[in-house]
């Protein structure tokens, strides 16, 4: 490739007359490293790249000698792979939060497998609605709910606020007691301490540590969940009845189904991940190298989508086996009602043993870690947007003190609605349910916003994702009206 058109300050004129350079797409296939990791590997210094006179990223032979001989070794590629995924993969981590451990647990406990082909169902569904909203805050380099204020009055973008931070403060809420009762499990300490204890450690982290660090930590935690992959494995279920189950889908027509399946639907398709993945996305973007914010629209949209559909498929597996899981070991022997942290740690008893509930407890104390955050934090973005206010994580608390005393109102809001006495597990699942409710108003708002050329200019909504999201709203709609039918019936 000839390279006299290459703009680089770094590179001597004589240097450049000899060396080869490389494209983006023909460095990564010659190192072997997927697009978003190449892409990543120069965001972050580790490699220097110019520009053509027509804008083309371009790296030198030297630079691509320099990542083949560090690739040699297979776990660096895998460090760097995983180390490349950002706000999707926080998404999806976050998305099976305790909330969604809960949820799943007690639908797999009561229905057994004939509610687990709302996985495979949802995944779609997962993915176009992430997208919806990445593409959104990429495009419009704006939170959501400055893009909503665009498309609707600010009265309907308030009341669509106040409905996500109630649903937030509930899951919060909810969360926190989760965390509580699994710390009093194992280690026998007081739930209202482990409570305040939580709430304190969650407030003064994201406050005054960049969510950015706080994360690196937290991701590692909620590998726990893989605890139900393994004993999913192990307990040695009928994989041809297990893909049966979970591609033929099975409706009871009863309050109880179509509640957990809307329950399902909300913690999966939750509403605080439409506010967070657009902000993330924002936050992303001012985090890059300058030069690197020319990249084209469409550069920043396929590494998005590399991300959320790697998040989404983290989710979902998870999701997946959390249901299988405790069918096959607590609906099989008759607990088909989990009404405590114990009862739902005994799924994992096949992989733990005695250490089934510590397994569950990290699981349940890691991903309340990671999500409570997030839950906050997207309230705190929606409502700093709508009143104009400073945001942002990576901002000191001085210069957004708006921003972060909804964060702490909600947190705080949130551990003391388990002074009400409610069990919960059971709020966990009831969470989930208002979740599910909450999300049709926003979903209806994201899809019309997220198609509108004013705001999106000639990136609205592929064919794939106005099936799946309009889908999706036809789908919680029926069964929205289904449930109220058989409530009042």
């Amino acid at each position: 490739m000839e390279n006299k058109n290459i703009q680089r300050s770094n590179i001597q004129p004589e240097t450049e007359k000899k060396e080869k350079f490389f494209s983006i797409s023909e460095f990564r296939r010659e190192v072997g490293i997927p697009l978003i990791v190449a892409k990543k590997l120069i965001i972050w210094g580790e490699i220097k790249a110019g520009k053509a006179m027509d804008g083309t990223i371009m790296i030198a032979e030297s630079e691509t000698l320099k990542v083949k001989e560090l690739l040699k070794n297979p776990r660096k590629k895998i460090k760097l792979f995983f180390r490349s995924l950002g706000p999707g993969l926080i998404t999806g981590a976050s998305d099976d939060d305790p909330s969604g451990i809960g949820t799943y647990s007690a639908v797999g406990a009561k229905f057994g497998l004939s509610i687990l082909w709302t996985a495979a169902w949802l995944l779609p569904i997962m993915f176009a609605v992430q997208e919806v909203c990445a593409r959104i805050g990429i495009v419009t380099n704006k939170g959501l709910t400055k893009v909503l204020l665009k498309h609707y009055r600010k009265k309907v973008v308030l009341v669509i606020v106040l409905l996500l931070i109630i649903a937030n403060i509930i899951n919060i809420g909810a969360d926190l007691g989760a965390m509580a009762a699994s710390l009093k499990m194992v280690a026998n300490i007081n739930f209202y301490f482990g409570l305040i204890f939580f709430s304190l450690v969650i407030v003064l982290t994201e406050v005054f540590l960049g969510y950015h660090i706080y994360v690196k930590v937290l991701k590692w935690l909620t590998i726990s969940v893989f605890a139900y992959i393994i004993t999913g494995i192990i307990v040695h279920p009928n994989w041809l009845h297990i893909f049966k189950e979970a591609f033929v889908p099975y409706i009871e027509f009863s309050e109880e189904y179509i509640f957990a399946v809307i329950a399902v639907f909300g913690t999966s398709i939750t509403p605080y991940l439409f506010f967070w993945q657009t902000s993330e996305e924002v936050e992303e973007e001012r985090m890059q190298n300058p030069w690197m914010k020319k990249c084209s629209i469409c550069d920043r949209i396929s590494r998005m989508r590399t991300d959320v559909g790697f998040g989404m498929i983290l989710a979902n597996i998870v999701f997946f086996f959390i249901i299988l899981t405790t069918a096959e070991v607590l609906f099989k022997n008759g607990i088909t009602n989990i009404e405590s942290a114990e009862q739902a740690a005994l799924a994992l008893k096949p992989l733990g043993g005695r250490f089934a509930f510590l397994l569950f407890a990290i699981g349940i104390i890691g991903t309340g870690l990671l999500a409570v955050p997030v839950l906050a934090g997207s309230g705190a973005y929606a409502l700093s947007e709508l009143l104009n206010w400073k945001e942002g994580l990576e901002l000191k608390f001085s210069k957004a003190k708006g921003f972060y005393l909804i964060i702490i109102f909600s947190v705080i809001v949130g551990m003391l609605l388990n002074l009400l006495g409610i069990n919960p597990i059971m709020a966990l699942y009831y969470a989930a349910f208002i979740n599910g409710i909450i999300a049709l108003p926003l979903l209806i708002a994201i899809m019309i916003a997220g198609n509108d050329p004013k705001i999106m200019g000639k990136e609205t909504h592929p064919l794939w994702v106005k099936f799946f999201g309009w889908f999706s709203i036809v789908s919680i709609s029926v069964l929205i009206i289904i449930s109220g039918f058989l409530y009042f019936v």
